[in-house]
């Protein structure tokens, strides 16, 4: 494996770091103030303004691996992956770039399985960010870990479809741009194959039925001006052509999304636990206790040497199944995206609570990145399924692969 960046992904990088020092770091304060100076739910002039920047620099729908034109680079996930990184150091600075989840998975669902009209309609606005997108899977009546058990109907009916059903943890819901969400729910749930019961459809967020009934909070945060909806779905009636792909497909469309979502997760997650590192050890530099810096206490010395280690490992694992991805395709890569989801959101809280406690109160409070940053690692280890469903899945499928070596 070649650990050095190629002449395009370096330069991108050097952009992508020029610009996130430029106009991102310096503007953090003022994002805030912006959210809760206006509509919490409507995106602030300062992100528009950076997205227009980004935009003309270049430096747009980095994720897609597909090229589309002037849409898109269409680099590779291994490619991605140090662009992702950088991005990550700041949690609302992917969206600067269009490479904001849940956009980015749902882009990668219009652009892989949409057809020719849905992609026009959808796909190409929310590669412009003319618009947001949510995806709506988790429901909160069943344990929705597995996703054979969700309730969500989606009934035939003449020329269109009825749905019924209660959703919710949509993120990007709630947010005043967002036009149109990508539902999981059962067409066929007699089917013998679990599998094969579900469906995914198209639904525009103005129509009639649809009801965002509440933003949920995450340690507190209510995520603005994304946000993470409760949506109500009562007798909503969309044309049959919304379907994607076709009845029973959706567990399949499904795994090609997240596989993709996951890998993205564990890239912005080691940008921002690298960003908690460099903050630790500034903060153990500059700190004085008992008469001496911070960072001539050993215990100190060892939560920094601890946190350089796992960041590493973790970011050698992502490039290792990023590469995987690449050169075999998501199913040939899945134990090894299994790994990283495992990995990178365990290790992000750890390091992050680190820099937390060597921060004392500070890093608690708003006057530090670091609450707000572990609010957001620690959901990760949830989103896009927990990392006790992703251990079972592993193990289950390393077990079966060296008992088959045996027999051979």
């Amino acid at each position: 494996m070649d650990f050095e960046h190629t002449p395009k992904v370096e330069a991108l990088r050097q952009q992508l770091l020029a610009f996130m020092d430029e106009h991102v770091y310096p503007n953090e304060q003022r994002f805030e103030e912006q959210i809760e100076a206006g509509d919490r739910w409507t995106s602030p002039e300062l992100l528009e303004d950076l997205k227009q920047r980004a935009q003309a620099q270049g430096l747009w729908n980095l994720f897609l691996p597909q090229n589309y034109g002037d849409f898109s680079p269409g680099l590779t996930n291994l490619e991605y992956a140090p662009l992702a990184e950088i991005m990550g150091r700041v949690l609302w600075a992917p969206e600067v770039f269009n490479c904001s989840a849940p956009d980015t998975g749902n882009m990668e669902v219009l652009a892989r399985y949409g057809n020719a009209e849905q992609q026009a309609e959808w796909l190409t606005p929310l590669m412009r960010a003319e618009i947001r997108s949510a995806f709506c899977m988790t429901e909160p009546d069943v344990a929705s870990s597995d996703a054979t058990n969700i309730q969500t109907s989606i009934v035939r009916d003449g020329d269109d479809y009825v749905i019924n059903g209660r959703k919710w943890w949509s993120s990007g819901a709630c947010n005043t741009a967002c036009k149109i969400y990508i539902v999981m729910g059962k067409t066929d749930p007699d089917n013998e194959n679990r599998y094969r019961q579900q469906s995914m459809i198209l639904v525009p967020a103005d129509t009639e039925g649809v009801t965002v009934t509440r933003p949920l909070r995450v340690f507190g945060f209510d995520d603005a001006p994304e946000g993470h909806a409760e949506v109500d779905f009562d007798n909503v009636r969309v044309p049959a052509s919304n379907l994607l792909l076709g009845e029973g497909r959706g567990f399949e469309i499904a795994q090609g999304r997240l596989g993709p979502g996951r890998i993205h997760h564990c890239m912005r997650l080691i940008g921002l636990a690298q960003r908690a590192l460099e903050a630790m050890c500034v903060r153990a530099e500059s700190r004085i206790a008992f008469g001496r810096p911070l960072s001539k206490q050993q215990s100190v010395r060892e939560d920094i040497a601890r946190s350089a280690c796992e960041i590493e490992q973790a970011r050698l694992l992502t490039l290792k199944a990023a590469e995987r991805m690449d050169k075999g395709g998501n199913k040939a890569a899945k134990d090894l995206i299994a790994m990283i989801k495992i990995v990178a959101p365990v290790m992000a809280c750890n390091v992050i609570d680190r820099a937390i406690q060597i921060h004392g109160g500070a890093g608690v409070c708003q006057d530090f990145f670091l609450a707000r940053a572990y609010s957001a690692a620690r959901t990760i280890r949830l989103a896009d399924g927990p990392d006790q469903v992703h251990m079972m899945q592993l193990g289950r499928n390393l077990a079966a692969a060296a008992a088959t070596q045996l027999k051979s």
